[in-house]
């Protein structure tokens, strides 16, 4: 969607991601390899009392449901800022979900605009476990 189709308030809900063991495992050991991402046995003496994902990683779970609907398709030319706030842990087995909208629309000049879109991403209980803002580089229709 070319920026100057893009109205404040546009909203997408993203289809539900589900954190697989296996995966943030192995994305913990690449990324973020801390006992609290990896160690089973460290996790049960914390307070959470289990392994939790690593926060980047329930994020990037959510943002790939949401390029599946997302509003620049094509006429995204650049990511150019995230903000992540982490609300609540996330487990192995939840089930994400996410509400993305367009909060902020800034011209910049004739060819591309910056989209700012916020994200609200609940667990199955409906607890919201993170927010984020994100900022992009879009194009305008060529007049």
């Amino acid at each position: 969607m070319y920026f100057d189709d893009m109205t404040l308030g546009m909203t997408v809900e993203t289809a539900p991601a589900v954190i697989e063991k296996e995966k943030m495992l192995a994305f913990a050991r690449e990324y973020d390899n801390i006992p609290l991402h990896t160690d089973e046995d460290y996790a049960k003496t914390t307070p959470f009392g289990k392994l939790i994902a690593p926060g980047v990683m329930a994020f990037m779970a959510v943002w790939a449901k949401y390029l599946e609907v997302d509003f620049f398709g094509e006429e995204l030319l650049a990511g150019k800022s995230t903000k992540i706030d982490w609300q609540k842990p996330v487990f192995v087995g939840d089930v994400l979900t996410g509400r993305a909208t367009i909060t902020r629309l800034t011209p910049r000049n004739a060819k591309n605009g910056l989209a700012e879109v916020s994200f609200e991403v609940f667990n199955q209980n409906g607890e919201m476990v993170l927010t984020d803002v994100t900022e992009a580089v879009v194009k305008c229709r060529m007049n």
